[in-house]
């Protein structure tokens, strides 16, 4: 059984996270109030002022910053969002014949995974067209990213351009050993912030462009696990629609423990 905390990220109270699997723990981010049983990243060391700009990357920091230095270094730490789960297995296609419910596919701390990995991210989008540079560009604005690649220092610097040249990318959530996690945000976390503050100088945090440093960390993230950890794995994952979030349905079931909910599953992206 691997020691392993999960941190699910949410900006709203909803009544089904009081009834995930005791190994993932709510955290809230931003303005909102939670109850007393959720973590909150107003709480400790925390960037929270800055969360409506680096989104999911504020709990990373929270996370870094007041719950890292109590593991040991091969203790399991990740996140996940209060749409998005971790499943347990890398799936290649929708379940669709599965009589299975959604929560008995839920990510446990027995998956042998562990044993094999140094790090698991979510299995990527593969584009057809476009590189990650290219559709970053497209709905960001051009230069943007290769600008903040330049506050990057030598190899990783050319690394991450080479990286944003292709054509894979995990969406923002990882798992790993604490330790692993800890030199992560020891590098992102100085980067991010000369990024923001680059896009802060040039007027560009507005809009859906206000939370650039957060699609920025999604690509970083994704290139510095794929090119630095050797024993990297994939996990697929669940994205819950609206019936599986409802407040009015929570009161009554938990909707994941249905039979037949693995159907839907998994969420698969084509581009």
């Amino acid at each position: 059984m691997t020691d392993l905390q999960i941190y699910c990220f949410t900006i709203k109270n909803y009544k089904i996270l009081e009834k995930l699997p005791r190994h993932i723990f709510p955290l809230g981010l931003g303005e909102s109030e939670f109850p007393l049983n959720f973590l909150s990243e107003k709480h400790g060391d925390n960037i929270s002022n800055l969360n409506k700009y680096y989104g999911e990357a504020s709990g990373l920091y929270w996370i870094w910053k007041n719950e890292i230095k109590n593991m040991s270094k091969n203790y399991w730490v990740g996140s996940c969002n209060y749409r998005k789960l971790w499943l347990d297995k890398c799936y290649n296609k929708k379940q669709k014949y599965s009589i299975s419910s959604l929560y008995s596919k839920l990510l446990q701390p027995n998956n042998d995974l562990f044993t094999n990995s140094e790090a698991i991210q979510v299995q990527p989008i593969i584009f057809k067209k476009d590189t990650v540079l290219q559709q970053f560009e497209k709905v960001h604005g051009k230069n943007i990213i290769m600008e903040c690649a330049n506050f990057l220092d030598g190899r990783i610097k050319n690394d991450f351009k080479n990286y944003i040249n292709a054509y894979s990318l995990s969406i923002t959530f990882f798992l790993t050993t604490a330790d692993i996690f800890d030199e992560y945000c020891n590098t992102l976390f100085p980067w991010l912030e000369k990024c923001y503050n680059y896009c802060k100088r040039i007027n560009i945090l507005q809009g859906y462009n206000s939370r650039i440093p957060a699609f920025l960390m999604e690509r970083f993230n994704s290139f510095w696990f794929s090119t630095y950890i050797k024993k990297l794995n994939y996990l697929s994952y669940a994205r819950l629609g609206n019936y599986m979030l409802s407040d009015t349905v929570n009161k009554f079931i938990n909707p994941m423990k249905l039979p037949f909910t693995l159907r839907m599953y998994p969420t698969l992206h084509k581009y």
